[in-house]
């Protein structure tokens, strides 16, 4: 069958509209760019006759100290009801949360979020976004959370960059044909329909330049996701076959959290990092291609030789030969051989290079100053921080987005976790013994009507973990011991001054309120045993001053009570 008389898919007409539009706004050309700079390939296309190139690469540090701005805390999922208005309902939905969160957390060690969380971040600073789209394994009832480059995602709306309120959203996903086709046979499609899902060789649009060149034969499916009725339904298709069509997910948000590094107005994608420092990139590493060749050149002294009035001018290059003349006085020789000094190069040069990097970092809010350059021998770990922090202030808008957009990926677990529990879902809650204090997991199976009733909302949690955040931590807790705070005589002081803590200071609230609490339990252990030394006392003071007949009345009561409680008596 000819392929020109196969009609291609609705699905793929948006595509095609989709890719037309990329090319046009330059998406996919950009993305090479962006992630080549950063890379350190800033040489590309470049003619340089035969000279070996020589960059200064500035754009990787900024972007990684800017990074590691973000990642300097940690983030932990926090679900909490909001169902007031029924008491009773409350604390089973307090309970309920708690073991959610404890499965959140649990899904996102399991599933590295941390490290997907780094490179949606990394892909934002770079190429202006980063996206999670977020599925659902229904066997293990949990999240599968995949990162999707910016030039497989595309909106049907460009300037807007509220991804809940686009028309609809295609995810392009290349796969190999062998398994294309298995993945057709599982939804559904006949195996003689198969025939339409052919491999091809549309790479242009892959991310990055390596992703160009493949090794299998391969084929390309678009996922069309898209508000029915209040909820999100989903379609497959290839070029020339529907795999799937009009699947309702139940959610009522698109499966998707996004990043933008910085907002552009009009724009859904946002403005990265690294565009706008490519300029200054690369008058950098002109200039320093130029100091190269300009000491190459004339930055040595060079010989010049009267070769007719030597008989072997190939020993003049070697070091300590012996250079014979021909009839020539020695005295006379410095008529043979002589050479020319080196020219000096201009230092205006050098500091405009340096000038260039300098100011580029420091605009770009990761200077020296940014960046913590202060002896930590000479400097507590709270000024160091207090640097630190203030310079920092810039990134805050990052921070507070990736904060926002960890809160979207647990709305969305959220939804999942109700629209796939109508057997219930199994959590595992931690269950302490009243008498023996051990702490056990047992599996409550939480029905559906519970999770919709919850009207649980989504707080992230934040965790200073740099290493001068650390430090400050250990000092705080250090000078608490020193000045006597953890003294039961200073309790009520430590609890005031706890109280008044901010949630996310640089003193560890949370373990001092741990501490709060192991001292109360201290308290009350201690307390308990002396009330029972004191009953104990009482009670020998009373069978001392008993008569014999009451002595052995006491006995006898005490012998019945041990025979009751299991104690052998003999």
């Amino acid at each position: 069958m000819d392929r020109q008389e196969i009609q291609q898919t609705a699905i793929w007409t948006l595509y095609e509209k989709g890719r037309n539009y990329h090319r046009l706004t330059g998406i996919y050309t950009d993305t090479d760019r962006n992630y080549r700079m950063f890379n350190g390939n800033q040489w590309e296309g470049a003619k340089l006759g035969g000279v070996e190139p020589v960059q200064k690469n500035f754009i990787k540090p900024i972007v990684k100290y800017k990074l590691s701005v973000i990642h300097d805390n940690l983030y932990a999922i926090n679900y909490s009801s909001q169902n007031f208005e029924d008491a009773e309902f409350h604390k089973t939905a307090e309970r309920c949360c708690e073991m959610l969160n404890n499965y959140a957390h649990k899904i996102w060690e399991q599933d590295e979020m941390d490290d997907k969380g780094r490179r949606i971040t990394k892909d934002a600073a770079i190429n202006d976004e980063g996206i999670l789209y977020v599925d659902f394994d229904k066997e293990k009832m949990r999240p599968v959370n995949e990162v999707i480059k910016k030039n497989d995602i595309y909106y049907g709306n460009e300037n807007d960059d509220d991804i809940q309120a686009q028309p609809y959203i295609l995810i392009r996903k290349r796969m190999p044909v062998a398994n294309a086709i298995e993945f057709a046979l599982n939804c559904g499609v006949s195996k003689e329909e198969t025939i339409y899902i052919r491999g091809d060789n549309d790479t242009f649009e892959e991310s990055g330049e390596a992703a160009k060149e493949e090794v299998d034969d391969m084929v390309t499916f678009v996922y069309k996701l898209y508000k029915m009725n209040g909820t999100v339904c989903f379609s497959i298709s290839s070029r020339y076959k529907d795999i799937v069509e009009d699947v309702d997910t139940g959610l009522t948000r698109y499966p998707l959290a996004h990043f933008t590094w910085e907002e552009k107005e009009g724009s859904a994608r946002g403005e990265g990092e690294v565009r706008y420092l490519i300029p200054n990139q690369i008058e950098v590493n002109r200039t320093e291609m130029r100091r190269v060749l300009t000491v190459k050149n004339q930055a040595y002294p060079q010989k010049i030789v009267d070769v007719t009035k030597v008989e072997n001018p190939n020993e003049v290059n070697n070091v300590g030969g012996l250079i014979k003349t021909k009839g020539q006085s020695v005295d006379d020789v410095r008529k043979i051989v002589g050479t020319l000094q080196p020219a000096q190069m201009s230092s205006d040069v050098k500091q405009l290079q340096e000038d260039l990097i300098q100011l580029t970092r420091e605009l770009a809010g990761a200077g020296d100053i940014a960046t913590g350059q202060v002896n930590p021998e000479t400097a507590s770990g709270r000024a160091i921080l207090a640097v630190q922090q203030a310079s920092q202030a810039p990134m805050m808008e990052q921070r507070e987005s990736f904060k926002k957009f960890i809160g979207d990926v647990a709305k969305i677990w959220l939804e999942y976790f109700i629209v796939h529990s109508a057997d219930g879902i199994n959590l595992e809650e931690k269950v302490t013994d009243p008498n023996t204090k051990e702490e056990t997991v047992q599996i409550v199976t939480v029905p559906q009507f519970v999770l919709e009733r919850l009207q649980a909302t989504v707080k992230i949690d934040v965790t200073p973990k740099s290493v001068y955040d650390k430090f400050a931590q250990e000092q705080s807790l250090e000078n608490f011991l020193t000045q006597g705070y953890f003294n039961v005589q200073r309790l009520g002081e430590l609890k005031i001054y706890v109280k008044l803590l901010d949630d996310d200071s640089v003193v560890p609230k949370m373990k001092l309120l741990e501490a709060i609490k192991y001292m109360e339990e201290e308290q009350m252990r201690i307390a308990q045993i002396q009330a029972d030394a004191q009953i104990m006392q009482q009670r020998a003071f009373q069978f001392i001053n008993e008569d014999a007949d009451g002595q052995a009345s006491q006995i006898a009561d005490a012998m019945k009570m041990m025979q009751s409680s299991g104690v052998p008596t003999q």
